[in-house]
């Protein structure tokens, strides 16, 4: 159900340290067997992503699933209204979307992570947008403008503007006047 709510790549240690998951190859093994989420080894350490079958069987868990055995009755009362919304989600079909949504700043953040070898390293946005889950670029950008005013997220334009491609056009933010086509963002404390 993380690996489907963080919907990327997390590394071993981050399940571990972060969510409190752990997945020694006795449990992992089984699902990466039954094709439920894969696990992949990138610059030396262990990441988990969920698959497409992962997903299908969170969703059809989160809408037919009890409450835990042990549980007092308000928490039996939260998984049976968590039910309710879950299949009224479900019926319309946006049940997938309720759950994999995350808030754009956070995602912004996590695909910048992944693609920076080092905090404030320049990134280009035309490699940062394509990876925010169909993000509407004013949503991105609105999003980019708040972000700017933490102080720790920087964009900057590309100063050798004949090599721009048509992708680094596209995906700029226009701030007075001018395109800025690279981001940076510094390590959170």
């Amino acid at each position: 159900m993380q690996l489907m709510l963080e919907d990327r790549a997390i590394p071993h240690k981050e399940l571990t340290d972060r969510f409190k998951i752990k997945l020694p190859p006795k449990v992992r093994g089984p699902l990466n067997d039954d094709d439920l989420m894969s696990t992949s080894k990138e610059a030396g350490r262990l990441v988990h992503e969920i698959t497409d079958k992962g997903v299908e069987w969170c969703m059809k868990d989160l809408v037919r699933g009890d409450a835990p055995t042990h549980a007092g009755p308000l928490a039996r009362a939260h998984t049976e209204m968590l039910r309710r919304v879950i299949g009224f989600l479900h019926r319309r079909g946006l049940l997938v979307e309720a759950v994999r949504s995350e808030d754009l700043e956070s995602l912004i953040r996590a695909v910048y992570g992944d693609l920076a070898s080092a905090p404030e390293e320049w990134i280009r946005l035309a490699r940062i947008r394509p990876r925010l889950n169909g993000a509407e670029k004013s949503q991105v950008d609105e999003v980019l403008l708040e972000m700017l005013k933490t102080g720790t997220v920087h964009l900057a334009p590309d100063s050798n503007t004949k090599m721009l491609s048509a992708d680094d056009r596209a995906a700029a933010v226009r701030i007075g006047g001018e395109d800025l086509h690279l981001i940076a963002i510094e390590e959170s404390s």
